[in-house]
Order: C-alpha cells, then structure tokens, then sequence
C-alpha cells in the first residue's frame, strides 16, 4: 500500500532532462515508484503525449491525478533569511505556497546561533530574541528546528558575522590569531553538526571588518567537511569585479567551493556587464544564485561606511568634519568601499518599515517633504530607526534576464518564509518571498521563452541539491526523498507586487514535503525537518 501516488503526470525529475510521463509513488517518505507510461513522452508545452493510467496500478491511500500537469522535486530555495521561521512562522506559507520544499538559512553572514549573535539576525528579522531561548550551537539550532516540525525542510549555513560576534563582538580590528583558531572551531562543530557551509555577508557588520586572508582562514575549517562557501559580496555595482575576484581567492585558499549570492549588477557602473560577470563566476569555477527582480532589500545601516557603525552616529555627525566626510562616503564611496547611491540615486530607494508614516516612500520624496538632503534625512533617520529596511531599484531588466537564462545560475529568492499570522505579516517585504519561483516558470519560462521549463527546474532541485551537497533531494526518482510540487504550467505565476507583497501565487496544485502532502489547496500537515550533511 502506497500512502500517495500521483498519476498521469508530466514528470521533470531535476536532472535537465525532457519531461516524461510517469505515475509516481510514494511510501514512508520516499519515492518508491515511478513508472512510465506507455508512449508518455511531453514535450516542452502541452500535455502528456499519449499514454495513460495502467489498469494495475498499486493501491495507494490517497490517489492525486495529475492530468498532464508537472510533477517536480519540491524546488530548494538556496538563498533565505528564514532562520527563524521554524518557530515564529512555522506552516512558511510563503515559500511552502510556492512550491518550496528546502529553505537554506545562514545566509548573508548571520545565523541563529551562538546565543551572543542571535539579537543581531533577530533584529534584522523584525522579530524579538526576547522570545526565543536562543541556541548555542548548529546542533542545538537543528535538534530546535526538527522539535518544531515546520512546513519545509530547513537546511543550515555557519554564518562568519554570528561566529565573529560570538567570539570578539563588533570590534572594528583584525581578528587576532587565537580569535581566528576560536572561530575555526565554532566553525568545524557547526559542520560536524550538519551544517553545509559558512556565508558571509561583507557589507555588513561586523563580516565588513574582516580582511581577505582572515576570512580564507576561518574558511578553511572546512576544506576536510567538503563544505560551501557562500557570501553577499563585499560590493555589488562599481567594485563588483574585484569583489568576486576576492570571493574567488578565498574559496582558492581555504581550498572549497565558492559560491555568490544574488548575481546583480547595481547602477550604471555594472548595467550591461552581465556575461562578463559570469564568465568571470562560473569560468572561475565558483557557483551562484539569483532572484528575478531588478531591485534588492537589506538594511538602510548597510549604507554606512564600516567606520560608522549605525549605533555610533550620534556622535559622528556631531563633528562637522566628520559629518561632511560621512556624507561624501555615503554618496559617492571611498577607497575599498562601494556606495549604494553612486551609479543609482535616492530616488530608486523606497523604505519598507512602517515608521513615522514613510513605508512605500522613496527617500528622495521623503527628504524633499521634511525639507531636508536625502543623505541628512538618512542619517536623522537611522539614529531615531537603526533597524530600517530599504529597498533599491538599482538593476536593469536586460541584466536580470541574461543571468537568469544562464543554466547552471540557481534561483534563491533571498526573502524570508512568512504566514498571515506571523510577526511579517503586514510588513512592506519585498515580493521574492511570495514570488520568486513562481515568477520563472511563468513570466520567464512561459510567457517569454527564456529557457526551457526543464532547465529551469533543473536550476530548483538537481543543481542546488549536487551543489549544496542535500543528498537524496532534488530528483523524482525511486528511493529520492518524497519532496514534490505538482504545478501547472499554463497557469502558474507570482502575484506580489511591492505595493501589495503578502500575495501567493497561482498554479501551484500540490506541495509533498518529505512524503506528507502539506499543501493541496489548503494546508494539510507540517513535515519538514531540519536537513544536516553527512559528515565525511
């Protein structure tokens, strides 16, 4: 007796190859059968070609027919902020709505552990680390996630801002070599734990502190656990290049495999350098992952220079030299530090949190209504709101297609898993939490032809799960673990917009997350699990 079979369905088992038609069982959270159909080969658009359900097909306890729509491995979204989802927002609507059966945590440099760190990732998450007890290590963290039973699968990254913090705080100095040593060990229990890897996030605090060489060796840790080295760059626009050689050089010295965060081009500096920048990527070896949308969200405080941490503004602005000095940085750079305004301009920045009535507005527009420069009215407004969020619509369209046609370029939505009932509920959130992969297969895939719905899937399952080293996921085969999405492509695609976010998409029919339906129109049980690399 199968608990699930799905059948007739146009199967894309995750490996780039045609769709097939198949049915497929499930029993005890595995794929126990996938069994052509005779004649069942689909093309790219249409229907299954032929074929159609054998008389003897097994018994099973619930029955899905798919009528020709696609079945997939449950999409694994490699790039999230959801670290603490699991127990503020554990059904994840947002992402499970999606068709998301994996989230990657960790990321941007910041995790949920050591205890020390958490206020920094909980602040930047909108949510009180008053309310969690907080975690020591990766395992603690994990043995948490798996003890809340979340809607998704939940798979973790060592975040090197979380371990510097724990180690020496947010000093403005290079780790000493006792500090390095204690943040190599931190590092190695957190992937003998199962962790995948270790992110940075080098417009941040405190990763922006840290030198190359002092990040290639804490990385290196990992070189004997096989792990991933991922980071949001230290820039992203004018100095793009050189950040990604630097990313390239410490995944070369710490001897494991780099990977970049969000590939974008911000502002006129990088617009239309975007088959340079991934042969400069993938030619380097390195992997990367993208959302498709031509604006990001972070911090407003990321604007700050690193020798002006947001806590110390009050101060630095009391000094007119170093106000003026600060002013300059912030609009135009410095030497080794990319501004966010250089190449875009206030106007494309728009503030999200719901202070003083200003969510949706542009700082330009916001300025000119106090009567203030933008750079003042930022400045005034990070030290009354030092946890602000922002959003830049500082990429082209051209720029974002052409990455995302890339093949071996993965999809992460680099948003966070939220549900109505949630602390993110009615916050101005950018709408890749809602959207992102919906979004490819529909405008990208369907509606303008950009790649094909194999290759795109490809990009959401086979490739994150080889990459990210998720053994047993991200295929539809027999004895794969039983995370599904069963879609359809003629319907599916993102309603979130930036004015209304907190929107799902249409077209997903189906989520099974580790052989347990948790989305069929309705929420059904949660059975996601945290998710730990196998030591070698």
């Amino acid at each position: 007796m199968l608990d699930l079979l799905i059948t007739d369905a146009r199967v894309l088992d995750g490996t780039g190859d045609a769709a097939f038609a198949a049915d497929v069982g499930v029993a005890e959270g595995r794929v126990v059968l996938v069994r052509h159909l005779a004649e069942g080969r689909s093309g790219e658009a249409g229907g299954l070609a032929g074929g159609g359900r054998p008389a003897d097909g097994p018994p099973a306890a619930r029955v899905v027919p798919a009528a020709g729509r696609v079945l997939a491995p449950g999409f694994i979204d490699v790039h999230t902020h959801s670290d603490l989802a699991p127990f503020t927002d554990p059904w994840m609507d947002s992402a499970l709505r999606q068709g998301c059966t994996t989230v990657v945590v960790g990321n941007c440099g910041g995790c949920a552990w050591p205890r020390r760190a958490l206020p920094d990732l909980a602040t930047t998450l909108d949510v009180s680390a008053d309310d969690l007890d907080g975690w020591e290590s990766a395992a603690q963290y994990l043995e948490a996630v798996d003890a809340a039973r979340p809607a998704c699968n939940v798979a973790a990254l060592a975040g090197f801002g979380s371990l510097r913090t724990a180690v020496m705080g947010h000093e403005r100095r290079p780790a000493a070599p006792g500090e390095i040593d204690r943040m190599r060990g931190l590092l190695a229990e957190a992937l003998q734990a199962g962790a995948l890897g270790m992110s940075t996030g080098l417009i941040y605090v405190p990763d922006m502190y840290a030198s190359t060489a002092e990040i290639a060796a804490v990385t290196a840790a990992m070189a004997p656990y096989d792990g991933i080295y991922t980071t949001h760059l230290r820039a992203e626009g004018k100095l793009l290049f050189d950040a990604v050689r630097e990313a390239l050089a410490i995944g070369r010295l710490a001897g494991v495999h780099a990977h970049i965060s969000h590939l974008k081009l911000e502002g006129r500096f990088a617009w239309g350098r975007a088959d340079e920048l991934l042969r400069l990527v993938l030619g380097g070896g390195a992997t990367g992952d993208q959302y498709p949308y031509t604006a990001w969200e972070t911090d407003l405080a990321s604007f700050l220079p690193p020798w002006a941490p947001v806590g110390d503004l009050a101060k630095l602005t009391a000094d007119p030299s170093t106000r003026a000095r600060l002013v300059t940085a912030i609009e135009e750079g410095e030497e080794g530090w990319e501004s966010s305004i250089a190449g875009a301009g206030w106007e494309l920045i728009v503030l999200e949190d719901d202070v003083e009535g200003l969510s949706g507005r542009t700082i330009a527009d916001a300025a000119a209504e106090r009567d203030q420069t933008p750079v003042d009215f930022t400045l005034d407004l990070l030290q009354r709101h030092p946890a602000a969020a922002c959003s830049g619509h500082t990429m082209r369209e051209e720029d974002v297609r052409a990455i995302l046609a890339h093949p071996d370029v993965m999809v992460g939505s680099d948003g966070t898993a939220v549900s109505p009932e949630g602390p993110l509920a009615g916050t101005l959130l950018h709408p890749r939490s809602h959207g992102t992969f919906p979004r490819v297969l529909g405008r990208y895939v369907r509606d303008e032809r950009l790649l094909t719905l194999a290759a795109a899937v490809h990009k959401m399952t086979g490739l994150p799960a080889q990459v990210f080293g998720l053994s047993g996921r991200g295929r539809v085969a027999e004895g794969a673990a039983a995370d599904l999405v069963l879609f359809d492509p003629a319907a599916v695609a993102d309603t979130a917009t930036f004015t209304a976010p907190h929107a799902y998409p249409q077209g997903i029919d189906l989520v099974v997350v580790n052989g347990v339906v948790a989305w069929d129109g309705a929420r059904r049980e949660r059975a996601g699990r945290a998710l730990r690399r196998a030591p070698r």
